[in-house]
């Protein structure tokens, strides 16, 4: 396995900060005149003291938590190691002042919402209101050195929302920033983002989402890119309020996540519980299926597992974004997370054994197409196939032809033109493609103009791929993108 792809809890939660060698990044006597190396005591204390008391389905989560705090202190110490600027040593020694106290104030046992959470990147704060409701106060710091700093101060009003979760919109302040700009009256407000919550074990589970990233209407808030994540208890209230404090295991043991995309569904009920839904689905669908469609998608699923390892941490720290690129996207690495467990979901609980043809939506561990015909027997196929984690690779699905025969017959007039055609239960598109796209290139890698690429980036791409019938299902009528 890739360390990359390894669970943040695996990771030493000591902090490699001071030192002459090895992995420090600021010299022993530079951490003493500074005080540095006290404080980096003072938080490896207190987070073992605070590791040890919480139960064991929480404690990867906790050390998942102090993986990040180290990797966004050592980012900050490499580039004060750069610099030096009294501002940003200020900024770095309070950054460490604040962990230790966080770390300190942790507690276990808490038995509702109310009062104080904190994790790596800042805390919440909730307070009681009328009708079950709460107020949620938000301050979030994530400082990474430099200029690379998120703050992020924001309030919301979250009410029961018919589930185990409280949800509601972040409040947006009446009067804007005098430095930014107005918008335009006539265009449509943006959608402002929302958060819901609820507890998972002894941690507070928050779940922010985004819909439009442009938004800038939050006075204190640079970016809410890291209000997702499982905060922990800051000290005990005797007078609490009380919570359905039950954890929503996953199929795995939460005690020993391997990935981080594991510890990512360990962490969140939603995702945990659509974990036991697909393990509950694929069961199910298995004595529906003939022999040739059941080894397929036992390929197929394979190949989803692995692409559900990476998810998690491929977009936590997303390859596209460079400039920020150990910035924690927590709520962006979450969606995706959602996303792909409900798109699996589609497929698995709303797999259309029963179909004849060719129309409908088809779906695989990497490719999806949506098939339309009409009465006179013209075909229209749009969709694409991707390649896990490769931000600018990918092949376009956009044919038109018709049905001659009970076979596809493209409109392209070309080589190797493209192709719909049924095997058992499942769907194979540009079956030929495979041959074709390893002849693409000649050994000086030039072009073979005689077959035009189907995919983008790589001409020995192919675009051939193997789907399987999926029913309508809201988590994939509306393509959300080829992104994976």
């Amino acid at each position: 396995m890739d360390d990359f792809l390894r669970a943040s809890s695996s990771a030493p939660t000591a902090i490699s900060l001071c030192g002459d060698g090895g992995d420090a990044r600021i010299k022993t006597a530079d951490c003493k005149k500074a005080g540095h190396d006290k404080l980096v005591a003072q938080i490896d204390k207190a987070f073992d003291a605070a590791l040890a008391k919480m139960p064991a389905n929480v404690r990867p989560l906790l050390k998942r938590d102090q993986a990040w705090f180290n990797e966004m202190i050592i980012d900050a110490a490499e580039v004060l190691a750069d610099s030096g600027e009294d501002e940003l040593k200020q900024s770095f020694t309070e950054a460490l002042r604040r962990r230790a106290a966080a770390l300190e104030g942790i507690a276990s046992g808490r038995p509702g919402l109310a009062g104080k959470w904190v994790n790596a990147f800042g805390s919440t704060t909730l307070t009681p209101a009328d009708g079950g409701a709460y107020r949620l106060a938000a301050d979030l710091r994530g400082d990474y050195g430099g200029d690379r700093r998120r703050t992020c101060k924001l309030t919301a009003e979250l009410k029961p929302s018919g589930t185990a979760w409280l949800a509601g919109t972040v409040v947006i302040e009446a009067d804007a920033p005098a430095d930014k700009p107005k918008t335009d009256a006539t265009a449509a407000p943006a959608k402002p983002p929302s958060i819901k919550l609820r507890r998972q074990g002894e941690t507070l589970r928050i779940v922010g989402t985004i819909d439009d990233e442009e938004f800038d209407a939050l006075n204190d808030c640079s970016s809410m890119w890291q209000v997702t994540g499982s905060y922990f208890a800051a000290g005990k209230d005797a007078a609490s309020d009380k919570a359905d404090t039950a954890f929503v295991a996953p199929t795995f043991d939460c005690t020993k996540p391997e990935t981080a995309t594991d510890e990512e569904i360990c962490a969140d009920p939603d995702l945990a519980d659509n974990d036991q839904r697909l393990n509950r689905a694929w069961k199910a669908l298995q004595p529906r299926l003939d022999e040739a469609t059941r080894r397929a998608l036992i390929d197929d699923q394979r190949n989803w597992v692995k692409s559900q390892t990476e998810q998690f941490p491929e977009f936590l720290h997303p390859a596209w974004n460079k400039q920020s690129s150990q910035v924690h996207f927590t709520v962006d690495a979450r969606d995706h997370v959602d996303g792909l467990q409900r798109e699996r979901l589609a497929l698995l609980e709303g797999f259309d054994d029963k179909r004849s043809g060719l129309a409908g939506v088809w779906l695989a561990y990497n490719a999806i197409i949506k098939v339309t015909a009409d009465g006179n027997g013209a075909v229209t196929a749009k969709g694409w196939k991707w390649d896990q984690g490769d931000w600018k690779a990918g092949c376009d699905y956009e044919m038109t032809g018709k049905m001659a025969g009970g076979a596809f017959r493209s409109d392209e007039r070309r080589k190797n033109p493209d192709t719909l055609e049924r095997d058992h239960a499942m769907l194979i598109v540009n079956r030929l493609d495979d041959v074709f796209a390893k002849k693409r290139t000649g050994k000086d890698g030039a072009e073979d103009s005689a077959d035009e690429a189907k995919c983008r980036r790589r001409l020995d791409n192919s675009s051939t791929a193997r789907l399987f019938p999926a029913r309508p299902s809201p988590d994939i009528d509306n393509f959300k993108g080829s992104i994976r």
